[in-house]
C-alpha cells in the first residue's frame, strides 16, 4: 500500500516477510555524493529488526552494499532475476545474503536457479502450513 504525502515524499507498507529493495542517493553541485542499496526483508511485529534510514521500523537486512559500483552491479543482478521469469521480490531471502557476500568481497554471485527457486517456494509453502 503507498499513501502519498506530497511531491517527494511517500509511505509505502509492506507485509510482514516481503522483501523489498530500498535504493538511495544523494547529490550535489557535483554529482552523486551518496549511493546505496539495500534489501530487505519485512519484520512482522516483535521480531528483531536492523534500523536503516528511511525505513521505519526496519527490517532484516538482507544485502546492503554503498557506492555506485555496488548499486549498478545489485541493480544487474536483479535485472539478471527478472528476466530469468522471477519477480525479484519472490527470490529466495538467502539468494540475496549470498549476492551481498559474492559482491562484497569482488565476486561474481551464481545465477539464480530455477531449480532453487522451486526449492525455496516448497520450503516457504511448507513452513507456512
Amino acid at each position: 500500500m503507498t499513501r502519498i504525502l506530497d511531491r517527494r515524499r511517500r509511505l509505502i507498507f509492506f507485509a510482514p516477510g516481503a522483501v523489498f529493495a530500498f535504493v538511495r542517493w544523494q547529490a550535489n553541485d557535483f554529482g552523486t555524493v551518496l549511493s546505496r542499496v539495500d534489501i530487505l526483508r519485512a519484520c512482522g511485529a516483535g521480531e528483531p529488526c536492523a534500523t536503516v534510514p528511511g525505513v521505519r521500523p526496519g527490517g532484516a537486512i538482507l544485502l546492503r552494499l554503498s557506492g555506485w559500483d555496488g548499486v549498478q552491479r545489485v541493480l544487474e543482478v536483479i535485472d539478471a532475476v527478472e528476466q530469468a521469469g522471477v519477480e525479484a521480490a519472490d527470490v529466495a531471502p538467502t539468494y540475496w545474503q549470498h549476492v551481498h557476500n559474492h559482491l562484497l568481497c569482488g565476486e561474481q554471485p551464481r545465477t539464480y536457479d530455477p531449480d532453487q527457486h522451486r526449492a525455496w517456494l516448497l520450503r516457504r509453502r511448507m513452513t507456512a502450513s
